[in-house]
């Protein structure tokens, strides 16, 4: 094995102060030297950092490395296996027969037909931060509310139940709570879910629970099913919209250019989901001896996908660091991943951001910071999903 190879301190590791968008700079300086490096996990067990684009997309891709929760080889106590329904922790036939009956739910053409319904949600959310007037946190008025309502929307959640669920999946995703306050935010989603799945099989209503509870799935596997849903389904749309916001303002050129040009929104989203990679990193580990960029990850090892590194690759995206809304090749970008694991909501989260962000910058074309950039409060690194806490911002009067 090359004595050479670059080697990263421990994991997670922070962003510089002044660059919210960027990687941390170890995990660059890291991708300067190659597509993979030694890695020291939090744990302190000794694993690789993958940080190319090429070597990241073929690992997701290739069955030798496993995706199961029980084989991350991380800490120094083994992990139990994902709960049953949690299929994103869990390699094939399990995770197939779990994915599998989601997949005609979250088609193009299914999310498309929602798009009516998005644009309401987006409407009413708008009109109510105008009635309030500036200033406002985007973050409570518009970025979680969207996403929150629709995907509640589609599994049948009751509207007297969205605030707390959304209150508790931020509690447990966010990164920025003790272990206490994150095992009972987790527990008391699972004990919602577990009642609300009996609740749709009693009762079955006019939504993708309902419909899933006439299949030989068990409440225990359902409720882990809609767990992964649910929080799939809001946090990284929600931190999507409100970081997206946020790079947007600061790239005044870019938003022009947006404002001025509808048919450019397709492209930004992807250009948007490419810049910022809001899902940060994946692990996988070898099932067996492979050889991976020159250097052999022995069976047993846990590596460490770097989606962010990936997506902001000179070999490549030209010019990776720059936020550029015309990119033609964005569309290659791996925020929904790769392989059998591609994000099963993609097109939904699509047609919100779509949806959204117009409709945002339509609404307010003086919309800007109410704070100084660096008093954006910004997710912690050891968040699940990355994003702002907050995200304060003003517009001139006149237009409400």
């Amino acid at each position: 094995m090359s004595e050479s190879v670059h080697t990263v301190t421990t994991l997670p590791t922070e962003r510089r102060s002044g660059l919210p968008f960027d990687p941390p700079a170890e995990l660059l300086d890291a991708r300067r030297h190659g597509p993979i490096s030694r890695c020291t996990h939090p744990g302190g067990k000794p694993g690789w950092l993958i940080t190319g684009y090429d070597l990241v997309r073929s690992v997701l891709a290739d069955s030798r490395f496993s995706s199961r929760k029980e084989l991350m080889n991380v800490v120094d106590f083994e992990l139990p296996p994902a709960p049953p329904g949690e299929f994103l922790l869990m390699d094939e036939p399990q995770h197939g027969r779990y994915r599998k009956p989601l997949v005609g739910k979250f088609t193009v053409r299914r999310m498309r037909l929602l798009t009516e319904r998005i644009e309401q949600i987006t409407v009413d959310c708008l009109d109510a931060m105008e009635k309030a007037g500036p200033p406002t946190d985007l973050v409570t008025a518009f970025a979680k509310p969207i996403p929150t309502i629709v995907i509640c929307e589609l599994l049948g959640v009751p509207y007297q139940d969205r605030g707390s669920f959304q209150e508790q999946i931020d509690t447990f995703m966010g990164g920025a709570t003790s272990d206490e306050e994150l095992i009972a935010a987790y527990t008391a989603t699972q004990e919602y879910l577990a009642e609300l799945v009996a609740a749709k099989r009693a009762n079955p209503t006019d939504d993708v629970l309902s419909e899933l509870t006439d299949s030989d799935l068990t409440d225990e596997e359902l409720r882990g099913i809609s767990l992964i849903l649910l929080a799939a389904g809001f946090d990284t749309t929600a931190n999507m919209l409100s970081l997206g916001t946020f790079a947007l303002l600061q790239n005044p050129a870019q938003l022009a250019a947006l404002r001025a040009d509808p048919s450019l929104t397709d492209r930004a989203v992807e250009e948007l989901l490419r810049y910022l990679s809001v899902a940060k990193t994946f692990m996988r580990t070898a099932l067996e001896d492979v050889e991976l960029g020159g250097q052999t990850i022995k069976a047993g090892t846990t590596v460490v996908l770097s989606y962010n590194t990936a997506n902001r690759d000179p070999e490549r995206f030209a010019d990776p660091h720059v936020l550029d809304l015309r990119r033609q090749d964005a569309g290659g970008h791996l925020a929904f991943s790769h392989g059998i694991h591609q994000c099963l909501g993609q097109q939904l989260a699509r047609v919100e951001m779509r949806v959204a962000f117009r409709a945002l910058i339509d609404r307010f074309p003086t919309l800007r910071l109410a704070v100084p950039a660096e008093e954006v409060g910004l997710r912690p690194e050891t968040a699940d999903i990355y994003g702002v806490k907050s995200l304060p911002v003003t517009w001139d009067k006149e237009e409400s």
